[in-house]
Parts: C-alpha cells; sequence; structure tokens
C-alpha cells in the first residue's frame, strides 16, 4: 500500500491483467557419446562446426570401433536441427594433459590422451605483452616438432612438418590479472582446447617450437558409469547423462553411441529414459540395435510413454573413405524432430518426413515386415520409389492407448513445461478469487492460441480445453496449506495413421451422399 504524505495527485501503476504464458523450445537436444577429444560437460552447439571445433571429428578407435557421435550430431544439422548439448562420454580414470614453466600452466580442456597433441608457442611481443598459439594435432607430431604456423622455407619442406588440424592465436595478452587482457580472462572460455592458470607473478616463458602437453591418459575400459554419470556426483559437476539434466532447454534426448557398451548392455538405454521419466519434461529417440534381428522377433526394450524407437539403421558414405558407413537413426530422427517443429509444430507427428543425408537404408521394410513392428511400438524407416527414404512411423512405446503418439506425449510435455515456467509469478501470492481468475484467464488465453494454431481437436474452444480454478478444484484444507490447484483438459489432435478409403462398384445412378 503506497503512502500519501502530501496534497496533490498520485499516478499509479497497476497490474490488472494477464500474464501470458509464452511456449517453450520443443527441439533442443541432449546428445551424449564418444568423441575425438573436448569437454566432458555439457556444450552447446548451434552447427556442426560448432561439434567440431569442440570435439573434433569422425572417430574409430585404434582397437577398430566405430563411435556414432559425430555421424549423430552431423545428421541432427543436417535435418533441420538447430540446437544441441553434447556430453563427451570417457573413463572415469581418464588423466588430462597439461604444462606449466613455474608461472603460467597450460591443460587440456578435457581428460584423455588426445591431450598429449596439443601444443603451446609462446612469443614474446614487447611492452610486457605476448602471444599464446594453441595447436592440435589428430596424431602425434613427428619429433622434433616443426612449428605448422612458420613461413620460414625450411619449415614449409621440413618432412617432419604436420598439419595441425586446430590453430588458435591469443594475442597481446598480459600477465597482469588488473589488466582488461589478462591471459587468464582471454584464454579461459574462448579456447576450445585449453584452460590457463596463473602460478606466479611474470610473464611465462618464450616456447618456440610448440612444446606439446603431457600427462594425459584415456584410462580404463568404458564402464557404464562413464555414460550414465553418477547419482552421487554434485550438482554443477555431473557427468554423462546425468549432466544433460541440469539443462532445462533441453526437450530430447539421444545418444547415436546408445550401445557403446555392446548391443547386450542396457545401461545408456535405460538411463536416457529414467531421466525422461524423472523429469517428465523430455522425450528420448532411441535405436534399435544394429543386428536386430528379423521383424518378427524385435519388440521395444520396455514400455514408456516417454521414448520411441527406430529401425532400421542407416548408411553414410565415411568423409575419409567414401565407403559406406552403418549408423544409428537417433541423431538424424533428432533433427527430424525439430524440423517438423519448426515447420509444422509439436502437435504434428515427426513422420511421413524425408531422412537427409544419408545414403540409403540398412535393408528395406516391406508392408509385411512393417505389419508386425508397427503395433509393437517399432517405428520403421523406409523406403519408397519415388519418394525415397523417410520416417513411416509415429508412435511411442508405451502400452496405453492414450499416449500410443509421439505427438500427443510432446503436446502434453510442451503444455506442461509451457504453464510451468510462465506460472512462477503466481508463487507467495494471495490465494483467493483474484489469483485464481488471473491464472484461469492467462491459462485460457493460452490454450485459445494453441486450437487456434491447429494444435488442439475440437470444433470449438469449449470443445478443445476447459480450465478450473475456484472452490471447486480446492478445498479450505488445500488453501490451508499453502496449495492452489488448477484442473486443466485438452484435447490433443491424433495423427491419420491409417487412412482408408472404402472403395466399390457404382451403377452410376444416385451416390450414397445423395440419398442421404
Amino acid at each position: 500500500m503506497p503512502e500519501y504524505l502530501y496534497p496533490g495527485v498520485y499516478v499509479e501503476e497497476q497490474d490488472t491483467g494477464n500474464q501470458p504464458i509464452e511456449g517453450v523450445s520443443t527441439s533442443t537436444v541432449g546428445f551424449i557419446g564418444v568423441a575425438e577429444r573436448g569437454p566432458g560437460e555439457a556444450t552447446l552447439c548451434t552447427s556442426f562446426s560448432d561439434y567440431v571445433r569442440n570435439f573434433g571429428k569422425y572417430l574409430k578407435q585404434a582397437d577398430g570401433t566405430q563411435r556414432y557421435l559425430a555421424y549423430g550430431v552431423e545428421g541432427f544439422f543436417q535435418n533441420g536441427g538447430k540446437r544441441c548439448f553434447v556430453v563427451r562420454a570417457y573413463s572415469s580414470t581418464a588423466a588430462g594433459a597439461a604444462r606449466d614453466d613455474g608461472k603460467m600452466s597450460v591443460m587440456a580442456i578435457g581428460k584423455g590422451a588426445w591431450g598429449n597433441n596439443v601444443g603451446v608457442k609462446i612469443t614474446d611481443q614487447g611492452s610486457g605483452r605476448f602471444r599464446l598459439t594453441v595447436i592440435y594435432w589428430s596424431t602425434t607430431p613427428p619429433s622434433p616438432i616443426v612449428d605448422p604456423t612458420s613461413t620460414d622455407p625450411a619449415d614449409l619442406r621440413n618432412p617432419n612438418r604436420l598439419d595441425p588440424q586446430l590453430v588458435e592465436v591469443f594475442d597481446d595478452m598480459s600477465d597482469n590479472p588488473n589488466d582488461p587482457h589478462f591471459y587468464e580472462r582471454l584464454v579461459n572460455g574462448q579456447s576450445t582446447l585449453v584452460t590457463v592458470n596463473q602460478l606466479a607473478a611474470g610473464q611465462p616463458d618464450s616456447v618456440s617450437p610448440p612444446a606439446l602437453l603431457a600427462g594425459g591418459t584415456d584410462g580404463g575400459t568404458l564402464a557404464p558409469v562413464d555414460f550414465t554419470g553418477d547419482a552421487g556426483d554434485p550438482p554443477g559437476s555431473k557427468r554423462g547423462i546425468d549432466a544433460l539434466s541440469e539443462i532445462d532447454e533441453i526437450s530430447l534426448l539421444a545418444s547415436p553411441d546408445e550401445f557403446g557398451l555392446g548391443e547386450t548392455v542396457p545401461d545408456i538405454t535405460n538411463s536416457l529414459r529414467d531421466q525422461c521419466e524423472l523429469m517428465l519434461d523430455r522425450f528420448a529417440i532411441l535405436n534399435a540395435k544394429s543386428v536386430a534381428g528379423s521383424p518378427g522377433t524385435l519388440y521395444p526394450p520396455f514400455a514408456s510413454k516417454y521414448a520411441a524407437i527406430y529401425y532400421p539403421w542407416l548408411n553414410v558414405a565415411d568423409p575419409y573413405t567414401g565407403k559406406i558407413v552403418m549408423i544409428p537413426p537417433s541423431g538424424h530422427i533428432a533433427g527430424i524432430y525439430a524440423r517438423s517443429d519448426n515447420e509444422r509444430g509439436v502437435h504434428k507427428d515427426p513422420a511421413n518426413e524425408p531422412i537427409l543425408g544419408i545414403d540409403s537404408l540398412q535393408f528395406n521394410l516391406t508392408d509385411q515386415q512393417q505389419a508386425l513392428i508397427n503395433p509393437r511400438g517399432v517405428n520403421a524407416l523406409r523406403y519408397f520409389r519415388g519418394v525415397g527414404n523417410i520416417v513411416w512411423g509415429g508412435r511411442t512405446v508405451s502400452n496405453s492407448p492414450s499416449w500410443r503418439y509421439i505427438n500427443v506425449r510432446r503436446l502434453f510435455i510442451f503444455v506442461e513445461k509451457s504453464i510451468l515456467r510462465s506460472m512462477q509469478w503466481a508463487v507467495f501470492e494471495i490465494n483467493d478469487e483474484p489469483l485464481w481468475a488471473r491464472i484461469k484467464r492467462s491459462v485460457s488465453d493460452f490454450l485459445m492460441g494453441l486450437w487456434l494454431d491447429g494444435m488442439l481437436q475440437g470444433a470449438t474452444k469449449e470443445q478443445a480445453y476447459f480450465v478450473k480454478c475456484d472452490r471447486t478444484t480446492m478445498t479450505q484444507a488445500d488453501i490451508d496449506n499453502g496449495r492452489l490447484i488448477c484442473v486443466v483438459g485438452i484435447a490433443p489432435v491424433k495423427p491419420a495413421e491409417f487412412v482408408i478409403f472404402r472403395i466399390g462398384q457404382w451403377d452410376g445412378g444416385q451416390s450414397v451422399e445423395e440419398n442421404q
């Protein structure tokens, strides 16, 4: 209540209108998998170039194990994806590479032996300034190292010279923490290869040619916890799939390396589902196994209304050899979800959509084969002559008819998350009729907009949704205990999964419609 202390005219602003509800993003994906290099924490990528800059390119390990994260993220952007967060899985026993000269330490930005291929060059620029050049080779350069940034003709002709994959240059840096160009301030958070730390006052010693970091190891064999994360990790230090739980913008989860522990180990698949069912604000895109067997024996690994599974795998061209590589479909499918959401809306089932950026499917299913797997909730990827490779299924792996379709589940996630985010203003307000009326208006206006956009079913708004927030939805005991209860019902649109034309002979007389 304002104070009126002197005679005169007072102007006051009063908020009597609705608090609008803004729809949340539905197409931001959280990816987990094995990468060539990079940080362990979740990192935002808005293009495949972003991914390459942070995590490197396609990876086939020394033991011949093919990793699919890069292929999946590339497929995501090829098919219309715009934003994703990527978490790199690595062994919990891995160690990071580092180097220090007593004044400045330089550490690889993520753990693993890849950091041993990072070189640093320090150049005195005079007037208390220096340049740091950070260089990354995908393979260890020959010794002695030849500076790949040198233009000296002898260096250019040297057979030991190896072109790097990435070079970062930080100029005009100072060792003074109060200087805007203090090297910690310029490098940390900007470099995708290293972080730096001041150990003592003074400019770091010049280093030329580049000196490699050392001490990085990949650790032991990857274990389930390296993908799923450890529930005991404190907030802000989580890794694996658990790290994605701390990012509210994520609406979809996928792991191109879902079978990175072998196709008989379900930990990664189960962890993707568990996070979705626990948080209730995201949906998992799963891969069938590459050796799933005949369609007659193919079943989803579990029942859940927060996940969908796709079959078979995809064939893409290896960017290095040109040969065909078979990869899981979840990254490409995640991009199709994003494209469908952006072009049509989350209410549209992400099916009957082309799969871009691939050569072919692992094999071509027939109608009879899909007839076996579709009722079980396995979504087929099909090739049709004249159409191409498309997604030809839109079901969750739920046993409940109410949650059979992907678009229904995701529409409810969208509505629930949008309301949850936008109604925080109501917490601790006076729990009485004026507040109830404002909440009802806000939610009703939001649902009206969805209905007008064709996202809800019904010829009238009364058929499409209802909102109740009054004495019929809560008791005095609820109010006394601080509970405000708003009851909302929506009629989601359903996909036309089976389009049926009943055709019969006609004798040329009146049509059925004319006789009615």
